[in-house]
């Protein structure tokens, strides 16, 4: 079985659940399954926007991110459930358990996605055996589908999953990348989004194959280091191995919401900000960590969307300091038009216990008032350990069952995972 693995290189392996959080409520309730049926927010309000639907759903033009409104005037008979994060957090476990009994080498990616290095798994069958049977055993005990792309490195492997849905499984090798994915336009490419493709099109770029052909130096110019990286990938290179650890290395924390009406009012803004901030400390403090930049997102009436970032001399993960500097960021640069969203994220974040602070002349007197406080903390954990006492903040709170804290849970549910959703599909 050995001979029918590579001698040098790798078997990737992308598994990826099809229209997940849909097939988690079908499984719950097989009435809804051959039915068109949509996850999404409250129906009473504008946010509702769909998160996932199933492929009945799809065939009458719904998609993913579509207004509820506009969905159920192009689909009537539409069915539409809240979303049960504990429904999907205990499916995504019972998903990688599966995968994880075949290699330790389990990369989860989002909640229903992950990559497996199956190199040295030639015990378990042929790489499209192991696959035949990870997809069986899916669906057999958790009554869920998955798509399954197999490849020689990460970025292959994605796109074969891609290529067949639902129930595909797809081998990609790096000779068939001139016939099946050069012809594709730029946007089919895993890590080119709308925006990228049309930048690529003003250089005369428009399927995967320019990109393969195009000038280093353009690219480079164009689109920086990404363009670079984009030309190795459409050529099939792509060193990255995969990690069971990765998933620690998140890089930003942050909520928005979408208003329930048009707002121009200042102070209605910076109410709405406050209450961003909260939410956001509250994450910050629980993954102990601090922002050492702070940015805002403003979505326009006319969906005209800008983000802008300061960059901090002290990192912060306190509700006053995040909303004191959302606040100015939002006075500098908000134009005075109608808002529909509002977003507040903290990037370059940095370990709470790592984090430094430069005293400043205005913010030194509060500083040393806390020191007896800091010093009687720091000598506690070093007497009885790190964990002897917490911050308020950094205790769980309840995930709200709304569509708004949807790409929130993805991440701190993968970041929690013992080891160690916008959903596309």
């Amino acid at each position: 079985m050995k001979e029918m693995y590579p001698k040098r290189g790798r078997v990737i392996l992308h598994v990826d659940m099809n229209s997940f959080y849909a097939s988690v409520e079908m499984a719950y309730d097989p009435t809804l399954k051959g039915k068109p049926l949509a996850i999404a927010g409250n129906p009473e309000e504008r946010r509702g926007i769909i998160v996932t639907c199933s492929y009945e759903a799809r065939k009458s033009g719904v998609k993913t991110t579509m207004p509820l409104w506009e969905a159920k005037k192009l689909c009537p008979q539409l069915i539409v459930r809240k979303p049960h994060f504990d429904r999907y957090r205990a499916a995504s476990m019972g998903m990688f358990e599966i995968l994880r009994q075949y290699t330790s080498l389990v990369e989860p990616v989002s909640i229903d996605e992950g990559y497996m290095d199956i190199t040295e798994s030639f015990e378990f069958g042929t790489p499209i055996e192991i696959a035949e049977s990870i997809q069986k055993r899916i669906l057999e005990q958790l009554d869920l589908p998955c798509s399954i792309g197999i490849a020689p490195n990460k970025f292959l492997a994605k796109t074969a999953s891609d290529l067949k849905k639902p129930l595909g499984i797809t081998i990609l090798r790096k000779r068939d990348i001139p016939a099946v994915l050069w012809p594709l336009e730029t946007d089919k490419m895993h890590g080119v989004g709308k925006k990228t493709a049309e930048k690529l099109k003003t250089i005369g770029i428009h399927t995967i194959g320019d990109v393969a052909k195009a000038n280093e130096l353009q690219l480079k110019t164009l689109l920086g280091i990404n363009g670079i990286r984009l030309k190795e990938r459409a050529n099939g290179r792509d060193l990255r191995p995969v990690d069971p650890e990765a998933i620690e290395e998140f890089k930003s924390i942050g909520n928005s919401t979408t208003l329930p009406r048009d707002i121009s009012n200042q102070q209605e803004l910076i109410s709405t900000l406050e209450s961003l901030a909260e939410t956001v400390s509250i994450r910050l403090k629980r993954k102990n960590v601090l922002a050492t930049t702070l940015g805002i997102t403003i979505r326009y009436k006319d969906r005209k969307t800008i983000t802008r970032s300061k960059k901090l001399s002290n990192p912060v993960n306190q509700k006053e300091e995040v909303a004191s500097i959302a606040e100015q960021l939002l006075l500098k640069h908000w134009n005075g038009n109608s808002v529909r969203l509002l977003g507040i994220t903290g990037y370059d974040l940095v370990a709470q216990d790592h984090a430094y602070k430069q005293l400043d002349l205005f913010s030194y007197e509060k500083d040393a008032q806390k020191e007896p406080l800091l010093h009687t903390l720091s000598s506690l954990r070093e007497k009885y350990g790190e964990n002897i006492i917490e911050m308020a903040g950094s205790h769980k709170v309840d995930d709200k069952h709304d569509i708004g804290t949807a790409t929130s849970f993805n991440k701190d549910f993968l970041r929690s995972f013992p080891h160690r959703a916008e959903e596309k599909d």
